[in-house]
């Protein structure tokens, strides 16, 4: 169990790569704080619970300051500390970079590179005072070599690429 008791704040955890990773934190014994928008999370926090898992759920938009800051002062005011997060949160809107709407671009930058920024600044000042923590940046192939179709999204990936470095 490699994250026994380890408190840890994963984006998007509502399904796919984030429900399959709070999954296995579960497994290995980690406290998860699942969040997602709406009511996405609740399926992954019960399926944690039902397999005898620590996990309570959020409706989180990452780019919504006050939702981000909300579940981080609930995490800290239960559990006194976060020891991961995982950026995970992330959408894809395809279109031809001719026909791509700048609502299109916005919307992918500020969900998948912004969101991960302030999720980052959020947990931040607590690890650094508690000299500890680990933040992990779900990013894609598409941000190194780019893909058609999908010029927001390389982008952005390519961010959080860069920000990580």
């Amino acid at each position: 169990m490699r994250l026994l008791n380890k408190v840890s704040v994963i984006t998007g955890a509502g399904n796919g790569i984030g429900k399959a990773t709070a999954l296995k934190f579960a497994r290995e014994g980690a406290k998860l704080v699942v969040c997602d928008l709406g009511d996405a999370a609740a399926e992954t926090v019960q399926q944690i619970r039902a397999q005898g898992g620590n996990a309570i759920g959020f409706s989180v938009d990452v780019t919504n300051k006050e939702d981000i800051r909300a579940m981080v002062s609930a995490v800290l005011a239960t559990h006194g500390r976060i020891d991961v997060l995982v950026n995970n949160a992330g959408i894809v809107l395809d279109a031809q970079l001719k026909n791509m709407t700048d609502e299109q671009f916005d919307k992918v930058i500020d969900v998948n590179l912004k969101g991960t920024f302030l999720c980052t600044r959020a947990v931040v000042e607590t690890m650094l005072e508690k000299k500890s923590g680990v933040i992990l940046n779900v990013s894609s192939i598409a941000g190194v070599y780019g893909n058609f179709g999908q010029t927001n999204y390389a982008a952005s990936k390519f961010g959080v690429i860069g920000m990580a470095k």
